[in-house]
């Protein structure tokens, strides 16, 4: 009778299964499985068909071997990811450590308005980029814009130049307009992750004489070296997946002469085609496939190197 009582206890004792969570799951899963994998599984699997004597063949990694060794594909390729390393380069340079350095001052105790600030710098990521794209296209046009008026103002215009309209400059340009876009996104992650560092850290700190600049290199910037890994990794994802704002300002080509062309609006102009071009949906389905290696292998090596090192700065 007691060991019924006592399996009945223990039965009455198991948590029960929480079936509504696996009910309040499945129409998120099943939008991001219709959205998401089953499109890059149809993609993977085209990157291995072609059309060959108008049937729609296996043609194994034949795809591969046009993309790289065929000479105007290859041409058109390797000056796309040359551009997007580039691309990604700016933003590593440029972006991330402006809002590091936007994170840190807005920290500040004691700075008035930082709320006031915090938005200011934040609300062009909510633009639509037709609308930045749009409006840079102004800004920095010879004819009509506005950006040799305020240099002649400042005594500097004899530095403006048709940046977005020269090949030597156009990408450098188009970047500097995604990091005006997307600082405030670095900027609000690492401005969190300081606010998570813990009072008692900073007060011992203080006492110990550090306190300032010196603070944040010796004892801030570690402990925040995790949310600058998600910060870089992010940008390394978007970068590598970016194709709306080149597309916005320098149209489907990626002019001039090619000197903006990235992977994505390569993979556009192939899949879909353009102009006189037409299009190739295993070609481009081939692009896409790269792309999405790229990306994975940037991934796993965040993920099964560069975080596993910053682990011990963790607090």
């Amino acid at each position: 009778m007691k060991s019924r009582e006592t399996t009945m206890d223990a039965s009455a004792l198991k948590r029960p299964r929480r079936w509504h969570i696996l009910v309040f799951l499945l129409p998120a899963l099943a939008v991001y499985t219709a959205v998401m994998i089953l499109p890059l599984i149809e993609t993977l699997r085209q990157s291995f068909y072609n059309t060959v004597d108008g049937q729609y063949a296996f043609v194994g990694l034949s795809n591969f071997k046009v993309l790289f060794g065929d000479p105007r594909w290859a041409a058109d390729f390797w000056n796309a990811l040359r551009n997007n390393f580039v691309f990604f380069l700016i933003h590593m340079a440029v972006q991330n450590p402006i809002g590091i350095a936007l994170a840190a001052m807005l920290s500040i105790p004691k700075l008035r308005f930082s709320a006031f600030y915090r938005t200011a710098i934040f609300l062009p990521t909510l633009l639509s980029f037709v609308i930045v794209g749009f409006i840079w296209k102004l800004i920095l046009s010879p004819i009509w814009g506005v950006a040799p008026y305020l240099m002649d103002l400042v005594g500097m215009k004899w530095l403006f130049a048709p940046w977005l309209g020269r090949p030597d400059s156009a990408l450098i340009a188009v970047s500097l307009i995604s990091v005006w876009q997307y600082v405030g996104i670095p900027m609000m992650l690492i401005y969190a992750a300081l606010l998570n560092i813990p009072d008692e850290v900073i007060e011992a700190a203080e006492l110990d004489g550090v306190t300032g600049w010196s603070q944040f290199w010796k004892i801030k910037l570690p402990l925040i070296l995790p949310a600058i890994g998600i910060v870089s990794i992010l940008t390394f994802v978007g970068n590598f997946n970016a194709f709306d704002l080149i597309y916005t300002v320098q149209g489907a080509l990626a002019g001039p002469d090619g000197s903006t062309d990235i992977l994505g609006t390569l993979l556009y102009r192939t899949f879909f085609g353009f102009q006189l071009q037409l299009g190739d949906r295993s070609m481009g389905a081939t692009i896409a496939a790269i792309m999405f290696l790229i990306i994975l292998a940037g991934v796993s090596l965040y993920l099964f190197v560069i975080q596993r090192r910053m682990r011990r700065y963790q607090f």
